[in-house]
Order: structure tokens, then C-alpha cells, then sequence
């Protein structure tokens, strides 16, 4: 049985050698909001004093500007060496332009686990106060590997022929196609990743959501799958429920989750959900593991309507940076951050526009300035 230990992420041999006592990590503004959650985030890690040197690279829009394309060789080359990278935001055009970045440095970097810990502190506007579920999400197949057919295209008429001659379905001609592959590998790994994590972190039960009973042949691999591994951890709780009853328990009871894995879309929709219950997605920090590599960033997008105003809640890029932080064994200045983050939100004397505040929102300085201020206090 293999182990995949989400804390413990082997970096490359042919890494370049760092002191001991200093860890390199690659930052990644990103762009919209990115360049100032970002820098909210390295003012934070670095008043923690925790040995951690930056080399910073660009993605997105600001990556086009420089070098023409949104995701730079360079770029990727510094994650390479480095293995650890903290990423901003970065905006993905709907419906056109180029494919997601965030979805490419998954693909070419095999980070097959993603990693959504949605835990509510106190003090944090919600209707709950119980949730801390943890949504493991598969990062390279589904819907998301990118294998599209546009209307009209030469490729989607071959495609609509075939389909039609061989097997009687008939696909409009005025429809786009994305096709949906799930293999028994990828779900092999992230289950087995989500029960190893469950394992680490003393958690009690894993949640594996499907929608096999439509979709046989692809959700069907991955339900079958599920199961079968589910009997190598027979101290572990295992339930699998279809994706949308998943969503009413998640509404109604939340409390009753724990960690929850799915396929690659589902996981989104349901990170999102789950966000939406601990106070938004200004709190919602992430992680992308691989076997090599790690890249940690906020589950939020690059909100580039409210870019440069300097209003943005950077707690979810924080609290990604405490992730990164336990995954290089920084585990007590990790701790830090976390008692940080949590002393500011439970006193509500400092909190940004999304929190709620009874007065005047505090602005995305300012938030940062109180965590680091918040360190001393205890």
C-alpha cells in the first residue's frame, strides 16, 4: 500500500542546495488582487523570522506582458528547484482566451492533490460553528483535462459522425463538447491520499462523493474504485454519497463531514460550498501536492474588480502560507501564524469588508499589520 503523506513532499536530486537553516520558497504574485494578498502574505511569514527566502516569478497577466505567454518556463523551472511555491491568484478567461493557469501548473507539475482545509475560527461571521472539514480534490483528470471539441470545428463533426454511425448518439450541431476522462491510476491515488491523510491527522471518517449512479463509466470507475481501497482502512469511517445529496448535508449538517474526496469538478463546486460556510472565500486557504512538488495558494480567484483598492481579505493566502509553513516542518512558527491569525478574528476589532465589520473595514494592510502585531501577544 503506498503512502502519500501530504506533509511530506521529496524534493527534486537535482534541487539547488540551500543552507540548512534557510528553506527558499518560489512566490508567485499572480495577478488581479494576487500582487496584494501576496504581499500581505510575505510581510507576515517574514516577521515570523522562519528562515524562509523568496525568489519571486510572475504568472498570469503580468507573465504575458513580460515574456508572452501566462505561464513562463522560468517560472515553472523555479518550482522545480526550489519544490515548494506560494501562488496568488490568477485570473482565467471564461469562455475564451487561454486555458487556466492554475489548471497547466497542476498538469505539468503532477500535483494531483488538492488540498482544502475548511475549519471556522471564532469570531468569524457564520451560520455554523462546528465545521472543519477538509476537501481532498483530484487535480489532473475529469472535466478538467482540456480534451474540448469546439462547435463547428472540422474535429467535432469527425467526432459527431463517428459517434453518431457507431454507437446512435446524436450531438447537436450547435454544441461544444468536453470530454470526461476518470482512470482507476488517479482515483488510486488521491483515495489512497485522502485516507493516509485522514490516518496523519487523526481524522475519523472519509466522505467519497460520486455521481455514478448517471455517469456509470466514468464516476462508476471512480466509485468502484473508492470502495475497494476504502477496505485497506478498516479504522477509518467510509461513506459514499452522490455529489448532490452531498451538497444538502454539507448545507444542513456540516458538522457530520469530515474529510471529503472527489473527482476533479465536483471538488471545486464543493471547496467553494464549504468556504461558504466558515465565512467566505477570504478564509479559505489551499494546497496542490504532487509526489515532487507543493504549491500553496487561496482557493479565492483574482477578484479584478476590486484590484489596487486595497480591500481584499489576505487570510486565505495567510493561512496558505501557515500550510506551507507545517509542510517544510516549520511547525512552530506555523503554530504562530495560526494563533495570529485566529487572536485578530476572535477579538473583531480588525476585520476586512467581507467579515462584516461592525465599523469601518480594515484594509488589507491593515489586516496583515494586526496578525503580526497579534504575534507578540502571546
Amino acid at each position: 500500500m503506498k503512502c502519500h503523506n501530504p506533509a511530506l513532499v521529496h524534493k527534486t536530486p537535482h534541487q539547488a542546495p540551500y543552507p540548512s537553516d534557510m528553506t527558499t520558497v518560489t512566490l508567485i504574485p499572480g495577478d488581479g488582487v494576487g500582487p496584494e494578498v501576496a504581499g500581505a502574505t510575505h510581510r507576515v511569514v517574514d516577521a515570523l523570522d522562519a528562515g524562509i527566502t523568496w525568489e519571486t516569478h510572475d504568472a498570469g497577466l503580468p507573465a504575458i506582458e513580460a515574456h508572452g505567454t501566462p505561464m513562463p518556463e522560468q517560472t515553472i523551472d523555479s518550482i522545480r528547484a526550489t519544490g515548494v511555491a506560494l501562488k496568488g491568484p490568477v485570473t482565467t478567461p471564461v469562455g475564451k482566451g487561454f486555458r487556466s493557469v492554475n489548471v497547466a501548473l497542476r498538469q505539468e507539475l503532477d500535483l494531483y492533490a488538492s488540498v482544502r482545509p475548511c475549519r471556522i475560527y471564532p469570531g468569524t461571521p457564520s451560520r455554523f460553528d462546528d465545521v472543519d472539514i477538509v476537501v481532498v480534490r483530484e487535480n489532473t483528470e475529469d472535466l478538467y483535462e482540456g480534451i474540448e471539441f469546439e462547435m463547428g470545428s472540422d474535429e467535432l463533426n469527425k467526432l459527431r459522425g463517428y459517434l453518431k454511425y457507431m454507437h446512435g448518439f446524436a450531438i447537436p450541431a450547435d454544441a461544444g463538447v468536453s470530454v470526461k476522462p476518470i482512470s482507476i491510476t488517479a482515483t488510486t491515488d488521491i483515495v489512497d491520499f485522502a485516507f493516509e491523510f485522514a490516518r496523519e491527522h487523526g481524522r475519523r471518517k472519509v466522505t467519497l462523493g460520486h455521481k455514478a449512479n448517471i455517469m456509470k463509466f466514468s464516476d462508476g470507475v471512480w466509485l468502484r474504485t473508492g470502495e475497494t481501497l476504502a477496505e485497506h482502512y478498516p479504522e477509518i469511517d467510509f461513506e459514499a454519497i452522490q455529489v448532490d445529496e452531498l451538497a444538502m448535508w454539507l448545507a444542513w449538517y456540516p458538522g457530520e463531514l469530515d474529510v471529503i474526496v472527489l473527482p476533479n469538478l465536483y471538488g471545486d463546486i464543493i471547496s467553494d460550498l464549504c468556504a461558504g460556510l466558515i465565512g467566505g472565500l477570504g478564509m479559505a486557504p489551499g494546497m496542490n501536492v504532487g509526489k515532487q512538488y507543493a504549491v500553496f495558494e487561496p482557493t479565492h480567484g483574482s477578484a479584478p474588480d476590486i484590484a489596487g483598492k486595497g480591500v481584499v481579505n489576505p487570510i486565505a493566502m495567510i493561512l496558505s502560507a501557515m500550510l506551507m509553513l507545517r509542510h517544510l516542518g516549520r511547525d512552530a512558527a506555523a503554530a504562530r501564524l495560526e494563533r495570529g491569525v485566529a487572536r485578530v478574528l476572535a477579538e473583531g476589532r480588525v476585520r476586512t469588508g467581507d467579515l462584516r465589520p461592525s465599523g469601518e473595514p480594515a484594509t488589507t494592510s491593515e489586516m496583515a499589520d494586526a496578525i503580526i502585531e497579534a504575534f507578540d501577544a502571546g
